[in-house]
C-alpha cells in the first residue's frame, strides 16, 4: 500500500469515527457511491456552502441566487444536449472484470508523465540551487521535454477522438500507450462504449398517464430556464449572475474515491451573463476570483493548479479546471467554462419563447453569452477535510491527530470543559456555554481527564477549548486553548466572545477576498 493510499484510508476512517461521513444504508451493507453526512459532516458542509454563498451572492451587487426544482420538463434535457451527448466512454478489463472511464485512464497516464517531468525538475533545482532557471530547464532539457511532449500528445489525441466519437481510436490509444489495468496489471481490454449518465424516473398518478422525467444531472439548466424570470423581476443589467446550490444525480458506473465521485451529489454553480464578445475577459476574471476564494481558506497555494481543457464540451469555447491535490493526486475541484450562448439559444429554439436581453447602453437586443463557475460541494468538503487531517509528533515524543479545519468552516467552534465535575465548576461552564451558543456552535464535555478531552476536540477539529477551573471561581478567568498551536491563555470570561469571534466570524474571512 502506498503512502497516498494509507493517507486516504485514514481520511475515510476518521470521517466515520468522528461523525462526518458514513456510507448510506450501512446497516444493510450500504449502497455503492452514496454517502450520508453525519452530525459534524452536515455542519461542515453547511459552513462551506454558506461561505461560498456569501462570497458569491452577498458580496456581489450584480449576482442573485435561486433554488430551482430537481424535476424539470424533459425537453429541458433535449435542449441542453444531455439526452444526446451526456455520456462517459467506458472500457472493461477482461481479466479483472473491472470497468473504467477510458478518458480517465489516459488522464492518469498523462499525470504520471507530468510527475516524472517534475521529478527531473526538482532534482535539477536541488543540484543548481538559487541559480536554477526552471522555465529554461523545462524548455531545454531533453528528458523533461520528452515527458511533457508525450503527455500533451496523449491528451490532445484523446480529446480529438472523443470529439469525433471515434471510440475505436480511443481503445487503440490506450493499447498504444500500454496502459494496464490498475487491479490485474493486464492490457486485455474490451471495446470502448458510451454510457448515458442520467437517471430516469416518472411523474404522474398512474402508469397510463405518467410522464418520463430525469433526475437533473446538473443544476445549471435550472438557472438558464429562469433567466427571463430573474432578469425581469430583478431588473438585472448585463453583466449579472445567477447562483444556486443543490442536488444533482448521475448514474456513475465508475464511482469511487469516497465522496469524490458519487451518484447523488451537490453543486454550487454561478452563471454569469455577459455581452457577446466579452466572454473571454470575464472568463479570465472569474478564474482569478475563484482561485482567490480557494486560497482564502489557507489550504496551501501549492495544492492548486489550473488545467486547461484539451477537449471542450459541445457548448464551450474555453474551459479550465481548478485542480486540487487530493490524497490520490491532482483532480478537478472546480470548473470555469465559457459556455457561449448555447444554452439560452437552445432553450429559445426548443421552447419557442423569446429569450434575449435588450441592452440600453448599446440600444441592441441579443442573447447573452455565459461564463460558468461550477464547484462540487462534496469535493470541496473532501479537499478541506483531507488536507486538514494531520498526524503530528509533539516535543515529548507523543503523537496527536488533529483536524486543522479553517476556523470559519469548523462545525464546532468552542468546547467548554469543566476541570472536574464538582465544586460548582460544571454550573459555571454551563453558563458560559449558554452565553456563547447564541453566536457560536458550542459543545460541553466533562468526561475523562482534560488532556484526553483536548485530544478528542483536536480530532473533531474544534478550534478553541475553554477550561473552567478553581481559579475561575476566584477571578472569573478561564483558560482558552488554541487547537493548532496548543497555546493556552488566561482570559476574563467577558473577553471570550470577542476573541473567538475575531477568529471564526465569516465576515472577517470574506474581507481577505473582497476588501
Amino acid at each position: 500500500m502506498t503512502k497516498q493510499d494509507n493517507q486516504f484510508k485514514n481520511v475515510i476512517a476518521h470521517a466515520k469515527e468522528y461523525g462526518y461521513v458514513a456510507q448510506s444504508s450501512e446497516i444493510y451493507d450500504g449502497l455503492a457511491a452514496v454517502y450520508d453526512y453525519l452530525q459534524n459532516g452536515v455542519a461542515l458542509k453547511n459552513n462551506i456552502r454558506e461561505y461560498w454563498w456569501k462570497s458569491m451572492v452577498q458580496m456581489h451587487d450584480n449576482i442573485v441566487g435561486i433554488d430551482s426544482a430537481i424535476f424539470m420538463h424533459p425537453t429541458t434535457w433535449k435542449a441542453s444536449g444531455h439526452i444526446d451527448a451526456f455520456n462517459d466512454p467506458l472500457i472493461d478489463n477482461k481479466d479483472s472484470k473491472k470497468r473504467y472511464r477510458a478518458d480517465v485512464l489516459v488522464e492518469d497516464y498523462a499525470e504520471k508523465l507530468l510527475k516524472k517531468a517534475q521529478k527531473e525538475i526538482d532534482k535539477a533545482k536541488k543540484r543548481f540551487g538559487d541559480s536554477f532557471d526552471e522555465e529554461q530547464y523545462k524548455t531545454t532539457n531533453p528528458r523533461v521535454l520528452n515527458y511533457l511532449s508525450k503527455r500533451k500528445d496523449a491528451l490532445q489525441r484523446m480529446g480529438k477522438y472523443l470529439d469525433a466519437n471515434r471510440l475505436d481510436a480511443v481503445k487503440a490509444l490506450i493499447e498504444e500507450l500500454q496502459i494496464v489495468c490498475p487491479v490485474s496489471g493486464s492490457k486485455n481490454w474490451t471495446e470502448v462504449k458510451q454510457f448515458n449518465l442520467m437517471f430516469g424516473t416518472k411523474i404522474g398518478a398512474s402508469a397510463n398517464n405518467s410522464m418520463d422525467l430525469y433526475l437533473r444531472p446538473e443544476t445549471a439548466q435550472g438557472i438558464f430556464v429562469n433567466f427571463l424570470n430573474v432578469q425581469k423581476s430583478g431588473r438585472m443589467k448585463i453583466p449579472f449572475g445567477i447562483a444556486q446550490t443543490g442536488k444533482a444525480f448521475r448514474n456513475e458506473i465508475v464511482a469511487r474515491q469516497f465522496i469524490f465521485r458519487m451518484r447523488e451529489f451537490e453543486q454550487m454553480e454561478m452563471q454569469f451573463f455577459v455581452r457577446p464578445g466579452e466572454q473571454m475577459k470575464w472568463y479570465e476574471t472569474w478564474k482569478e476570483r475563484r482561485l482567490a476564494w480557494h486560497l482564502s481558506l489557507g489550504l496551501g497555494k501549492e495544492n492548486y493548479r489550473f488545467h486547461k481543457h484539451e477537449k471542450l464540451a459541445h457548448y464551450a469555447d474555453a474551459a479550465a479546471d481548478i485542480e486540487f491535490n487530493f490524497p490520490f493526486g491532482f483532480k478537478e475541484l472546480e470548473g470555469i467554462h465559457s459556455r457561449t450562448d448555447f444554452d439560452l439559444s437552445s432553450h429559445k429554439k426548443h421552447s419557442g419563447k423569446k429569450i434575449q436581453y435588450f441592452d440600453p447602453e448599446i440600444n441592441k437586443s441579443y442573447i447573452p453569452y455565459v461564463v460558468e463557475t461550477s464547484i462540487g460541494l462534496d469535493r470541496m468538503f473532501l479537499a478541506v477535510f483531507s488536507k486538514a487531517l494531520q498526524e503530528e509528533t509533539l516535543e515529548n515524543g507523543s503523537t496527536r491527530t488533529v483536524l486543522r479545519l479553517p476556523e470559519v468552516l469548523a462545525p464546532i467552534k468552542v468546547a467548554i470543559l469543566p476541570l472536574v465535575k464538582k465544586d460548582s465548576l460544571p454550573e459555571i461552564a454551563r453558563k458560559i456555554q449558554t452565553d456563547l451558543k447564541l453566536d457560536f456552535t458550542v459543545v460541553y464535555d466533562e468526561k475523562d481527564a482534560v488532556g484526553r478531552r483536548y485530544r478528542r476536540q483536536d480530532a473533531v477539529g474544534t478550534p478553541f477549548c475553554i477550561t473552567v477551573d478553581h481559579q475561575t471561581i476566584e477571578d472569573e478567568t478561564v483558560t482558552l486553548r488554541y487547537r493548532d498551536s496548543m497555546e493556552q491563555k488566561r482570559l476574563k470570561i467577558d473577553q471570550l466572545k470577542t476573541i473567538v469571534s475575531k477568529e471564526v466570524k465569516m465576515s472577517n474571512w470574506l474581507k481577505r477576498i473582497h476588501l
